[in-house]
């Protein structure tokens, strides 16, 4: 999975609203943006949410509905059965097929029924100890969002899962639970802190709007980007006002291929592309004026100037106090 090139994720999520026919849409688009997976969340609603639990501000500013976040939920669900159909289409057309598990039934599916690669962990389960000793037992690579946690909380949670794994191949990506994300609530920064503190690798998912964070990212070190999509931002639901549409998906794409290129090896050193330059836009010793042979070479008979096919200016404290061999016109490249 983390490879020479950032893994993305076009996260699909719920954005489908619970209808097969616009999931298999989704799984196009995010096929013709060049993405490595599209995601999405696998869950049976009563097992995740109380009846009695409040839809969040930010679904309730979006669908601008008083019903419950159970009824909100559970139109969004997709059976199983439809999952494995999921599936098997992207498997159809390449496309790598993930979904985060949200409940102990979803995740023994999508791993042992669909034998999914990875193990998406969301950022709400970063402090259900139960469950992330249920899904570090499942031995697969996780990668874990990290919203609303500080450092110690991550910290428990990657504990947790290494007493039962103790070889659990585990990612971070720093996340801000809020949907959108405002700039000053994103502190990317604290990806690199991540990184630092656990030496694991780290990436960003991302619910700001627009794409500049997520190549932000990318050249902050960022090896995975996960960011929302959806077909239409106006479509009824929670997640669509703040996800990309095709269009900019496929933009973010290319965008973070070209930063990942442009980042290079870090080798300090000429580039192939700048080799043919150097002899011109460098420069060399020449005669400042009409030099007779035998005269002192000073500094104000010497210059600098372009191309830099003649002796190299760092030479130029062994020059000064050298006689002409020759007569040197204006100009002309000083040899010794």
């Amino acid at each position: 999975m983390i490879g020479k090139n950032v893994f993305i994720i076009a996260e699909a999520g719920v954005n489908h609203n619970g209808d097969i026919n616009l999931a298999y849409k989704l799984v196009d688009v995010a096929k013709e943006a060049g993405v490595d997976a599209i995601k999405f969340q696998t869950f049976k609603t009563e097992k995740i949410i109380s009846k009695y639990a409040d839809m969040a501000s930010y679904q309730k500013k979006n669908l601008k509905t008083n019903e419950s976040q159970y009824e909100m939920v559970k139109k969004l669900e997709l059976s199983y059965k439809e999952f494995k159909k999921l599936k098997n289409y992207c498997d159809e057309i390449k496309i790598m097929f993930l979904s985060t598990p949200d409940e102990e039934r979803s995740l023994d599916f999508l791993v042992d029924e669909l034998n999914m690669p990875f193990i998406k962990i969301g950022s709400g389960e970063v402090t259900n100890l139960p469950y992330l000793r249920k899904i570090a037992a499942k031995n697969k690579p996780l990668i874990m969002s990290t919203g609303m946690a500080n450092l110690g909380e991550v910290e428990g949670a990657i504990n947790t899962i290494r007493l039962v794994n103790s070889k659990a191949k585990i990612s971070l990506l720093h996340c801000t639970t809020n949907y959108p994300t405002p700039y000053e609530g994103v502190n990317l920064k604290a990806m690199q802190t991540l990184a630092a503190a656990f030496k694991l690798p780290v990436g960003y998912s991302d619910h700001t709007l627009g794409i500049e964070v997520p190549i932000a990212a990318v050249a902050m070190g960022a090896k995975i980007i996960e960011k929302h999509f959806t077909l239409d931002k106006n479509m009824k639901g929670p997640d669509h006002k703040a996800s990309l549409e095709p269009d900019e998906l496929k933009k973010m794409v290319v965008s973070i291929r070209n930063i990942e290129e442009a980042l290079g090896n870090g080798i300090k050193k000429s580039s192939k592309s700048e080799e043919k330059n150097i002899k011109i836009v460098r420069k060399s010793i020449v005669a400042n004026c009409n030099i007779k042979k035998g005269e002192v070479f000073t500094k104000n008979n010497i210059s600098v100037k372009r191309p830099g096919t003649g002796i190299s200016p760092m030479r130029w404290d062994e020059i000064i106090g050298r006689k002409a061999v020759k007569e040197f016109e204006k100009d002309e490249f000083i040899k010794i």
